[in-house]
């Protein structure tokens, strides 16, 4: 556990910053929890507010969390409330597939395209940002970094699976929850380091052990809630205002309402690459991307058979499966890039493009996903002498000397 002594100096404009993060907070919240009907443009903004305000809070909780435990940990913890939206929205549409078949379709486009996002243009903004705001030519990630990765490449492999076999049932489920359990149980045991405080994090950091630790929780608490409360009608608010300029439904689900869930994590991710936290924000981008690919798949046939009252799997028609499968491809091509711990400006164009490809020219969906798997063939057989050390670092182990 870190301990912090000095008193950090704190300027008056930072106590500002935290009231306000808090006070455009406080509409949303009171609208998203009295369901009262607001117009679609009003309510994507002043929900898309709330969202962005909640983000602030949360990071902010993660960074002094940090005093506590791992930074693995607090960051998994960070990127679990952040993505609470893509829960709420995902479980909404898998709750009504159990009685509107057309639902499902809806459950399937929202996590694969919240999932492609995270990659595709997440991954990248982060770099450009970092390199951008710190003239470097690639984003470094730390040693520790290798767990995300390892789980991240598990949960990939074991994707694959899910396409070819036509269905998610309650199997699934216990195979990705545990491989969510084991990676928070493995970033629950590294290393804590106090990080370098900035901005009203130091306001945290100044209180005593106790207090510092309640008000953290507090702040997550109460993050985590806005997120909640606000995720559903924000994105519906945008979906609504999709439809007036009559943009088709299904990639409203797809695109649209997973660009509302995911700003808490983009919000926090970007904020930190300008700070030059690159490795921190990319950190919150993949475990964010772990989570959703273990326990927000996992849990999908869950809540598919608790709303139909009955075991059966949650069945997928070919487009689903050809979804699922180009988000496995474009996953496994994740973990290719990343197992040597550097992001380079090649790397990001790369994701980018070929997210950019298959957004534009849906027919080239499955083209597409060959390109990722080829060029994940060729970066990890690039990248191979750092296979083990990932394999050896998410599971804990210790390397021979």
């Amino acid at each position: 556990m870190s301990q912090h002594t000095e008193k950090l100096h704190v300027e008056p404009g930072q106590y500002v910053l935290l009231l306000v993060a808090f006070a455009v907070t406080v509409p949303g919240l009171y609208f998203g929890i009295a369901h009262q009907h607001v117009a679609p443009v009003t309510g994507a903004i002043m929900f898309g507010v709330a969202v962005f305000g909640a983000a602030f809070i949360l990071s902010w909780a993660a960074e002094a969390a940090q005093m506590d435990m791992s930074e693995s940990l607090a960051v998994a913890i960070l990127a679990l409330i952040a993505v609470l939206p893509e829960y709420a929205v995902d479980f909404v549409f898998t709750w009504n597939s159990a009685h509107d078949p057309e639902q499902a379709h809806y459950a399937i486009a929202n996590m694969t395209g919240a999932n492609r996002l995270l990659v595709g243009l997440g991954w990248p903004a982060v770099l450009f940002v970092f390199v951008l705001a710190r003239k470097r030519k690639e984003l470094l990630l730390d040693k520790s970094q290798q767990v995300e990765i390892f789980y991240l490449a598990m949960a990939t492999l074991y994707s694959f699976t899910i396409p070819l076999k036509g269905s998610l049932n309650l199997i699934d489920t216990v195979i990705l929850v545990t491989l969510f359990v084991m990676y928070t149980r493995r970033a629950a045991q590294m290393e804590t380091v106090e990080p370098e405080f900035v901005g009203p994090v130091k306001i945290l950091a100044n209180m005593t052990t106790g207090m510092r630790r309640f008000m953290t929780v507090s702040f997550f608490v109460y993050s985590g809630a806005v997120i909640f409360f606000v995720a559903e009608p924000f994105a519906e608010s945008l979906v609504e205002s999709g439809e007036i300029l009559g943009i088709n439904k299904f990639l409203l689900v797809q695109w649209l309402a997973p660009i509302a869930s995911e700003a808490p994590e983009f919000i926090i991710a970007i904020t930190w690459a300008m700070r030059g936290a690159g490795r921190a924000a990319i950190k919150a981008l993949i475990s964010s991307k772990v989570n959703q690919w273990t326990l927000l798949i996992g849990t999908i046939p869950l809540v598919y058979a608790i709303s139909g009252g009955a075991i059966k799997p949650f069945v997928l028609d070919d487009l689903q499966q050809h979804e699922l499968l180009l988000t496995a491809a474009q996953s496994i091509f994740a973990v290719a890039v990343l197992v040597n711990l550097k992001l380079n400006k090649l790397d990001g164009l790369l994701l980018v493009v070929l997210f950019g490809a298959q957004l534009i020219f849906e027919q080239i969906r499955l083209e597409v996903a060959a390109v990722y798997v080829v060029l994940a063939v060729v970066f990890h057989i690039a990248h191979r002498k750092d296979l083990l050390p990932a394999a050896v670092m998410g599971l804990g182990l210790k390397r021979k000397s």
